[in-house]
């Protein structure tokens, strides 16, 4: 269970798309995020000097799933040096260090092992990593420093507006549940704080409409590379609780083309989505 905290973002340069760092409250870390296009001004900063963990992002071959490529670096900065000149792709870095300087090597193989797995699971984005790295021997009481560090990540990210770690969140028994059928197919979903998630057994469209928007085209092509769409008889079959943007975008993946998730998703008892958020509104 989390609980409230503070998170303080500093923008180095006064500009909002420019180098920023990011801490969090009762927390030895710093993060570091900054564009591709300021890496010269970057390297100068004293995190990158540290031993850390970093996550290189970009453009996919589907613009709905980022590339993400997730390293280690002791210190960090020579390997983000590497990767300027061969992974062409990522416009953006984010860096996590200690402050205090109190996380070694096995601490951070342990962290990049663990982002790396995540990544995997969750399913939100491409990523380049072409093998999970093992998580190295560790002490039990070291296991448990690099596991709040990773917490802490984890905490962080959302706030940095990347949440491919992130799966969906599981539903609590109270949770109002959705269903939409449409030509013999079935899925279930309910509302989250980041979207709509679609259930893990939801069925969605073998054929997709004339009428579908390229995003969801690219989309769907995506969550079938990634596994979360698989295919079953004569509908796809989503292998996990997925998390989309929007009710409508999780009810065009379903539908194979545009649809208005507002009106499809209803509840049991016939009541829309749209009624369910109006009668809340009023």
């Amino acid at each position: 269970m989390t609980h409230p905290f503070s998170v303080r973002i500093f923008l180095v340069d006064g500009d909002p798309s420019g180098i920023k760092t990011v801490e969090k409250t009762n927390w030895s870390g710093v993060g570091l995020m900054f564009p591709q296009s300021l890496f010269a001004e970057a390297r100068k900063r004293p995190e990158l000097q540290r031993t850390g963990v970093y996550i290189l992002v970009g453009p996919g071959e589907s613009v709905q799933l980022p590339m993400v490529y997730i390293g280690e670096g002791d210190p960090i900065l020579p390997r983000l040096q590497q990767h300027e000149s061969k992974k062409d792709w990522w416009t953006h870095a984010v860096a996590f260090t200690s402050k205090d300087q109190n996380l070694n090597k096995a601490h951070i193989q342990h962290v990049e092992a663990r982002l790396v797995g995540l990544a995997a699971s969750a399913k939100r984005c491409q990523l380049d990593n072409g093998n999970t790295p093992g998580t190295p021997s560790l002490s039990e009481a070291d296991r448990a420093d690099a596991e709040r560090f990773l917490e802490d990540i984890l905490l962080c990210m959302p706030i940095l507006g990347y949440s491919f770690f992130e799966r969906a969140p599981v539903a609590k028994s109270k949770t109002r549940r959705y269903t939409l059928s449409s030509k013999g197919l079935n899925a279930e979903g309910y509302e989250s704080s980041e979207g709509f998630v679609v259930a893990k057994g939801s069925q969605a469209a073998w054929d997709e409409r004339p009428s579908i928007h390229g995003y969801l085209k690219e989309l769907r092509a995506a969550l079938i590379k990634e596994g979360v769409l698989q295919a079953a008889g004569s509908f796809y079959t989503l292998t996990q609780d997925y998390t989309f943007a929007s009710p409508s975008t999780a009810a065009g993946v379903v539908v194979g083309g545009a649809a208005n998730g507002r009106e499809l998703w209803r509840t049991k008892n016939g009541m829309t989505l749209k009624q369910v958020q109006e009668g809340s509104a009023a």
